[in-house]
């Protein structure tokens, strides 16, 4: 297989198909072409002598909806088409590669070892084509693509606004392209190049996914307007965990879990628990009720306008850190990207 010259002239062989092929029935083979940069990205198609039928990307993205939701409802739910289609060509792929890519058992699926295969190569097609598709487009002047950053955790603090603020700024050429996901979402994410970079207060260890601080809150107590310690001026930790908390889900925010029983923990290894909450809001409504006290950066606190709960400082020096994240690349990071967590990391 031939080379390309250099690391912006990654292409795929082009194939045609003639039709109805892949329901002759006949041996296949599978062959490999590989992207030309200092990465290798095998992409798999069908093929026979003197025939060469082509695999569609809307059969690999049919594909990888099935493999990942493991039901064919909730995955052609996901895509937006029927279930009949979707399993039908299921059926053409697994009739194309000669392979089954899923054993079918009544209300149950699971992936082949082939199947497994397909999709961990099919992520890394993606991550190419992707890869390909913006640097073919940044070559031309009338399009500059923008800056993908994915927020978890609903995070709505003002330094998030003022990064965002300063980056337009600094960098007008480049326009920002904001997504919310959850933490789970932006790791895949940052794995498949679907985003440039994320703002989280921390996920799952990752070799493929570097997590470095941004800026940080001081943290402080959450109390019901009438409960006793409301009217402090500053509130000792031990005394906040002498009562009932509130916490966070670890599926929706682990990162702020984390760094909250990291802190708690140095104050009382076995705080009471009274209800985990699933966002900010819900977070604040077990508060304001009386059902527990609570915990939360100065950032979050400046934006609530709550008259039925009062924030109170700690007398200890406590602060919840928020991160910048990105894949580690091994030809380096581009320009505009490192420029960016360059200025998010100067929001501190």
């Amino acid at each position: 297989m031939p080379n390309a010259s250099n690391a912006t002239s990654r292409y795929l062989r082009v194939v045609t198909a003639q039709p109805n092929f892949h329901r002759t029935g006949q041996r296949v083979q599978i062959a490999r072409v590989d992207f030309t940069d200092s990465e290798r990205c095998p992409y798999y198609v069908v093929s026979q002598e003197g025939e060469m039928p082509m695999i569609e990307l809307r059969h690999l993205r049919y594909f990888v909806a099935v493999a990942e939701e493991l039901n064919f409802r909730r995955a052609a739910e996901r895509i937006h088409i029927d279930q009949t289609p979707l399993s039908r060509t299921i059926r053409d792929l697994e009739d194309q590669l000669g392979v089954l890519l899923f054993m079918r058992m009544p209300r149950k699926l699971r992936l082949t070892p082939a199947g497994a295969r397909l999709l961990k190569e099919t992520h890394k097609l993606f991550v190419r084509l992707e890869r390909t598709r913006r640097v073919v487009r940044a070559t031309d002047v009338r399009h500059r693509a923008p800056l993908r950053i994915g927020v978890a955790d609903g995070i709505a603090q003002p330094k998030l606004s003022e990064c965002f603020a300063g980056w337009q700024a600094l960098a007008p050429e480049t326009p920002l392209e904001l997504s919310e996901m959850s933490a789970d979402e932006l790791t895949a994410a940052l794995r498949r190049e679907e985003i440039d970079a994320g703002i989280s207060f921390g996920l799952a260890e990752d070799d493929a996914v570097a997590q470095e601080p941004a800026w940080s809150y001081p943290l402080l107590a959450l109390l019901p307007v009438k409960h006793e310690l409301a009217t402090l001026e500053a509130v000792a930790l031990a005394d906040l965990l002498a009562f009932p908390l509130i916490s966070c889900k670890a599926d929706r925010q682990p990162g702020l879990l984390q760094q909250m029983r990291t802190i708690v923990h140095r104050y009382n290894p076995a705080p009471t628990i009274a209800g985990e909450a699933s966002s900010l809001s819900g977070y604040i409504t077990r508060i304001a009720a009386g059902m527990g006290v609570g915990l939360a950066d100065a950032g979050h606190v400046a934006t609530l306008r709550r008259t039925d709960v009062v924030a109170v400082p700690l007398q200890e020096s406590e602060h919840i850190v928020t991160r910048v994240l990105h894949k580690h690349q091994r030809c380096g990071l581009p320009g505009e990207l490192q420029r960016f967590l360059t200025h998010a990391k100067m929001q501190h």
